[in-house]
């Protein structure tokens, strides 16, 4: 395959898989803290690589600030969505390098959906001065519905997912 064949493969790829995790998002947004976002930024990484996972994440985050219903998250919360999302990518890519089953994921996914919370409290406390404790018992019950969406669709919908994608998409198998 040409370079030029490859760059376009790979920027259509980016594209899918943006929209495919902006369109599940605001689909699901009726749901709080119910989404896939979580399973699909996971399996990005594992199958298309950190860098391309990386650009996703950030096209994401962009798109999602313009585009969501609900409205633009605040300025100054911009950071924290931003370095949330990107924990994922940057953890498998390190740190959770060799794990790659669906317990072992979805336990990860799981402990995300609290640390993802955790992310915006400085923000939340320093920035727009709000009480810690009140914004932590406060976010809490959202905290726990993310982790168990997000263990439960990793559980699920993880292995099948990326079987799909490698066979349909002729990506390579990942050891």
């Amino acid at each position: 395959m040409t370079k030029t064949n490859q760059s376009i493969k790979d920027l259509t790829l980016i594209v899918v898989a943006t929209s495919i995790l902006f369109v599940q998002q605001m689909a699901l947004s009726f749901i709080p803290n119910v989404q896939l976002s979580v399973l699909l930024v996971i399996l990005y990484t594992r199958l298309f690589g950190f860098r391309k996972t990386i650009l996703i994440v950030t096209i994401h985050v962009i798109i999602v600030n313009l585009f969501s219903p609900l409205g633009p998250v605040l300025p100054v919360l911009l950071p924290a969505m931003y370095i949330a999302w990107l924990l994922i990518p940057v953890l498998l890519s390190t740190v959770f390098k060799t794990l790659d089953n669906a317990i072992g994921l979805a336990i990860f996914a799981f402990i995300y959906g609290f640390v993802y919370g955790w992310i915006f409290i400085p923000f939340n406390v320093w920035l727009l001065d709000v009480p810690f404790l009140p914004y932590l018992l406060a976010d809490l019950p959202f905290e726990v519905m993310m982790s168990v969406a997000n263990f439960l669709s990793v559980l699920w919908l993880y292995q099948p997912l990326k079987r799909a994608l490698q066979t349909h998409m002729m990506l390579p198998e990942q050891p």
